[in-house]
């Protein structure tokens, strides 16, 4: 006879049994659109959008610049202070890639970032490493 199997918690349901300080998510996403990622407007829409979905305030202006002198580190970076911490990327030009982390000590879905960040930036595959920060 087999037992009853818990349901397994989410991030959000998981942060808050554990009375975490806050999530930290790093997501890399891989194959992204190269017209996307190099538009410094696309990429303050992709910032409210996202602020939107996982309903963090946002703090002051989003700040896109493009710099590297490199070519393998050069493209955009991106900071968002949010009322609860903040979301930040880096946009790699030679391998279109998008490297993005969101911080808060407000809960928030992983998941939904990752794949919503994927569909925004055009991406073919997304990784995740997600810490609880106590």
């Amino acid at each position: 006879m087999m037992g009853i199997q818990p349901v397994p918690m989410s991030v959000p349901e998981r942060a808050a049994a554990e009375n975490v300080w806050g999530i930290a998510t790093a997501i890399d996403i891989y194959d992204c659109c190269p017209d996307t990622i190099r538009d410094a407007d696309a990429i303050r829409r992709f910032v409210v959008q996202l602020c939107d979905l996982i309903e963090m305030k946002r703090f002051g202006e989003t700040q896109v610049i493009h710099f590297g002198e490199d070519e393998r580190v050069a493209g955009f970076s991106m900071v968002q202070l949010i009322e609860t911490s903040l979301i930040s990327a880096h946009f790699a030009n030679l391998t279109n890639t998008t490297y993005l982390d969101v911080f808060s000590c407000k809960p928030y879905d992983p998941e939904i970032v990752a794949e919503f960040a994927r569909r925004y930036f055009g991406g073919s595959r997304v990784e995740t490493s997600i810490t609880f920060r106590r």
